[in-house]
């Protein structure tokens, strides 16, 4: 079982690049399904959610494979429209696979989708638009059976602007004839990619980032070479890593667009945040401020994926800072994990207080899922003596190489494996 030891204390300092967003390449992974031909999917990264994703289409009989960071997909060999019950359970993003095996065999056989427990996240929304598009969705045993020799083209309306649902419905529509219009989308930049992935395979989508989407379907799709955008949360994730430990470092790729109400609440707490075309430079020395109430929302809103991270770099601010999570049930189950490092954080419900302490202490703690483990991490980077996080194969999830990226700034932190 791997771990990871974190001596806190040292200032960061120095640049690093940020790796492809996960969030981005996932639903391209199950878009390269609609394409007819050898797709080099580049700046992917090496995560233990991209590689479940690898699984899926090698399970389907496609060919994967890895050269560097650059995944090259032929789907030409693809033979299969079922996706077993353990690869399924493997990551929530499995569901993305429903729309786009629809759409290229008319029938597709999967079990619900496993991941982080964060609350309810029902795929009712995905399963609602396809049927719109023309599915029959037999949902029994735990399976979804799903038939679907033609889908038509219409427009479907969103109850809430679901990305998961965003994705699966734009896949899916790439196949229908006609016309699809996806009102009430979600927003999020990893829309915008697919939608740029799509079109550089020959499909005619338009109108991500804005809250109606337009696919064209019923055209044949090719294969292409294309770069995932830079993860957003992780860019995130090593800026509250400065503000927490105090330094500066530049974060070549990250995109301050993508980013705005993240850097905006660092400045807010008396961080530095400088934007350039080649990426995000950030300073931070003293004592940061406590900062108006947190509260995430979908995109352009706070990210709830940031949420948790931002929380571990205020922990010794001064004030108290609310933070409102407005997007799954259980996103504070990091809490009791920092309280052992001395932090002082009040849950009522969807609501959180963070009084800052003057000092964290080191302490053994355990990720309880992929961003409360990042917190740790931050939270370590700012505490007095060593942290030990375990059960990190949920960071694994979301970062390529947390520790390496980190070392590379300067801190002190290392990856062990320890027995069971």
């Amino acid at each position: 079982m791997s771990v990871l030891l974190i001596g806190g204390g040292r200032c960061l300092e120095g640049e690093v690049p940020i790796q492809g967003a996960k969030n981005s390449v996932l639903p391209i992974l199950a878009a390269t399904i609609l394409a007819r031909g050898m797709v080099e999917v580049r700046g992917c990264p090496r995560l233990r959610d991209v590689e479940a994703s690898v699984r899926i289409l090698r399970a389907l009989g496609c060919r994967a494979d890895w050269e560097g960071d650059t995944l090259a997909v032929d789907t030409a060999g693809m033979d299969g429209c079922a996706v077993s019950d353990a690869l399924m359970r493997e990551m929530r993003s499995s569901a993305i696979f429903l729309g786009a095996i629809l759409a290229r065999c008319g029938r597709a056989e999967l079990s619900y989708p496993g991941g982080c427990e964060l609350g309810p996240r029902p795929i009712d929304l995905h399963l609602a638009g396809l049927r719109q598009l023309g599915a029959e969705i037999d949902e029994s045993g735990g399976m979804l059976h799903c038939a679907a020799p033609r889908l038509e083209g219409r427009e479907i309306v969103l109850s809430l602007p679901s990305v998961g649902a965003t994705e699966n419905q734009m896949l899916a529509a790439c196949g229908a004839a006609g016309r699809t219009v996806i009102s009430n989308a979600a927003r999020e930049p990893e829309i915008v990619d697919l939608q740029c992935f799509l079109n550089r395979c020959g499909a005619q989508v338009s109108g991500a980032g804005g809250s109606a989407v337009t696919v064209e379907g019923g055209g044949m799709l090719h294969g292409c070479t294309y770069t995932v955008m830079p993860d957003r949360i992780v860019a995130a994730t090593y800026l509250c890593a400065a503000a927490s430990a105090g330094g500066a470092v530049f974060l070549r790729g990250a995109r301050e667009d993508h980013l705005a109400t993240v850097t905006a609440v660092l400045r807010e707490a008396g961080c530095e945040v400088r934007p350039d075309a080649a990426g995000i430079f950030c300073r931070c020395a003293g004592p940061l401020s406590a900062v108006r109430p947190v509260r995430t929302a979908p995109y352009p809103g706070f990210p709830t994926d940031a949420q948790a991270i931002l929380m571990a770099a205020l922990l010794k601010s001064r004030g108290a800072t609310v933070f409102e999570e407005n997007m799954f049930e259980n996103r504070y189950r990091h809490v009791d994990e920092l309280t052992r490092m001395g932090a002082r954080v009040r849950v009522s419900g969807r609501t959180a207080v963070v009084s800052g302490v003057e000092r964290l202490r080191g302490a053994p703690v355990r990720c309880t899922d992929l961003r409360g483990g990042a917190a740790l991490c931050v939270a370590g980077l700012g505490a007095e003596g060593v942290t030990r996080v375990g059960e990190v194969f949920h960071i694994d999830r979301g970062y390529q190489d947390l520790a390496g990226d980190l070392t590379a700034l300067g801190a002190d932190i290392r990856r062990e494996e320890e027995n069971d």
